[in-house]
């Protein structure tokens, strides 16, 4: 019997230059999507999929999003004496997602090293999920979730989510080679980081989650340079293709890219027709444009 998946790593310490100059003192993951910030929609989708501990791996300079996860007392007593008892249920659900813990990550060395400076959370042999929350997804069931399905019939096998794009695009990304197929997930034989369109073996692109094995670490310690002279995760994700397995899912869902302006906004777009309480006037506004 496979062990219960617990615990999360969330990279977090990126400058999010791309929204200057709104990141300059507020954290890119704390940009809101809807009425949330874009990192609790990342948590909550953890949190949904049986997730107890969110580890983040952040910078000095995020101080909000720790405080956005903390209790905050004088809110909640200032809301009950407005009597306002569903903000009070709001402001409270942060909190109430899971365990959280913060890890510093001096300098930006890339996703490989982010995940490394969680390693001393990860026990020998656990498997693990990693969360990049620029990647927001709109899905029935979250899609953590339906990779842990995949990782119990595999027989705790290790999980990418994956997502199909114009092959024009796959330089990216991260694109699997694959030799089997079974409805929609594949047994990866081969991860290449960012290739050239004609380079490329598929066009079947690593999207933002992962189900990996502690496994990763063998390599992640050698800090081995990769593609834009980083640590790259991709390279050690090659690591598990023989023990535990490698294996990518097509999930359930939409995924939109809010590390740019462009998926940024189509994101709050999305997830606003989603609302039953704005969808209809939201409907009626965008056809005003």
């Amino acid at each position: 019997m496979e062990n219960k998946i617990k615990k999360a790593i969330f990279p977090i310490a990126g400058l999010g230059s791309r929204f200057l100059p709104a990141t300059k003192t507020l954290a890119k993951e704390m940009l809101i999507v809807l009425d949330r910030p874009i990192l609790e929609w990342a948590v909550i989708e953890a949190s949904r999929s049986g997730i107890e501990e969110m580890i983040f791996v952040t910078s000095s300079k995020k101080n909000s999003i720790i405080e956005h996860f903390n209790r905050s007392l004088e809110l909640e007593n200032l809301l009950k004496k407005k009597k306002k008892s569903s903000q009070i249920i709001s402001v409270q659900s942060q909190s109430a997602l899971g365990q959280f813990t913060y890890v510093i990550q001096d300098e930006p060395k890339g996703l490989g090293h982010a995940v490394w400076c969680a390693k001393r959370f990860i026990e020998k042999n656990e498997n693990f999920v990693v969360i990049l929350p620029d990647d927001i997804i709109l899905s029935k069931n979250p899609v953590i979730g339906q990779m842990i399905e995949i990782h119990k019939k595999t027989g705790g096998g290790s999980v990418l989510a994956l997502e199909k794009v114009p092959k024009r695009e796959v330089f990216k990304y991260g694109v699997i080679d694959f030799h089997k197929k079974s409805n929609n997930f594949y047994q990866i034989k081969n991860l290449v980081e960012k290739p050239e369109p004609s380079k490329a073996p598929s066009n079947l692109t690593v999207v933002g989650r992962y189900i990996l094995n502690y496994k990763v670490f063998d390599l992640l310690d050698k800090h081995k340079k990769g593609h834009g002279n980083e640590i790259q995760l991709t390279d050690s994700l090659i690591s598990l293709i023989k023990e535990p397995g490698l294996f990518g899912l097509e999930f359930d869902g939409n995924r939109y890219d809010c590390g740019n302006k462009l998926g940024f906004i189509e994101a709050n777009v999305k997830f606003g027709l989603n609302d039953k309480n704005i969808s209809k006037d939201l409907k009626k506004l965008l056809k005003k444009i």
